[in-house]
């Protein structure tokens, strides 16, 4: 015990300890908000790369649409409720 006394008489040995104390448990940057904000930077990332595929996938619709006709006309009437000028256009609505 006595061994261990002797270090707490020298200046650098207490300073280093109550700094490390310091930046483990008390600093804004601690151990624990750097762990939370690694946890948080993956799920963005995931969320990331769900959207990038997401928007893969979109730009491949859109190719799709604007290379053929009849799909775009498709699309217009089923999405946007588009008719001709010589149709009338009836919209169910399931309740």
């Amino acid at each position: 015990m006595a061994k261990y006394l002797k270090y707490t008489k020298n200046f650098y040995v207490v300073f280093t300890l109550f700094f490390l104390i310091w930046m483990v448990f008390m600093d804004s940057n601690d151990v624990f908000s750097q762990f939370k904000l690694r946890s948080k930077l993956r799920e963005l990332e995931k969320q990331k790369e769900f959207y990038l595929e997401r928007k893969e996938k979109i730009q491949e619709d859109r190719e799709e649409l604007m290379s053929n006709y009849e799909m775009l006309e498709k699309f217009a009437r089923e999405r946007y409720l588009m008719k001709r000028k010589t149709e009338d256009l009836y919209v169910v609505v399931e309740e």
